[in-house]
């Protein structure tokens, strides 16, 4: 599975207006519909999902990212948004550090599996520095969407 494959590019945010975890997710949320990737009625309902996992355990992993996410009876298949902050948000993250980039994943609860795969790809591309770091220093859609390219091609 390739990061272009679950990122919805229309949901992409290069500059997050949010600033607590809360407004991100919500905002994430609301780009995925804007995109068409998810029913505009539906997008209370998934926020609420995404932060009831939220409030099982941080999804803010370290390093400057977050990866909340939430399976979903509705997703067709698994989809993601990304947000860019160049403030950074509190996310409770692992180390205690603000987060400036997040990826939020909604799955769907039958697809234990597509979800799995879809959580593999994006983590193994966040930890990589180089990654993270210019994730972090792309100001535009067109920017990181590149960047998502050239991730894809390193495998």
């Amino acid at each position: 599975m390739k990061l272009s494959d679950i990122v919805v590019v229309d949901a992409i945010i290069p500059e997050l207006q949010a600033k607590t975890k809360d407004e991100a997710i919500g905002e994430l949320v609301g780009a995925l519909a804007d995109a068409g990737a998810i029913p505009a009625k539906s997008v209370k309902d998934v926020v609420k999902a995404v932060m009831a996992r939220e409030g099982q355990a941080t999804t803010g992993i370290g390093k400057g990212v977050a990866l909340p996410h939430a399976k979903l009876k509705g997703v067709t298949k698994a989809m993601a948004a990304i947000g860019r902050s160049g403030g950074g948000i509190d996310f409770s993250a692992l180390d205690y550090k603000p987060v400036y980039s997040v990826i939020l994943l909604l799955s769907n609860p039958d697809k234990p599996d597509e979800h799995l795969q879809a959580m593999e790809t994006i983590f193994k591309h966040v930890q990589r520095d180089i990654f993270r770091k210019f994730l972090r220093q792309s100001e535009t859609r067109e920017a990181i969407v590149e960047l998502i390219h050239e991730a894809d091609e390193l495998g």
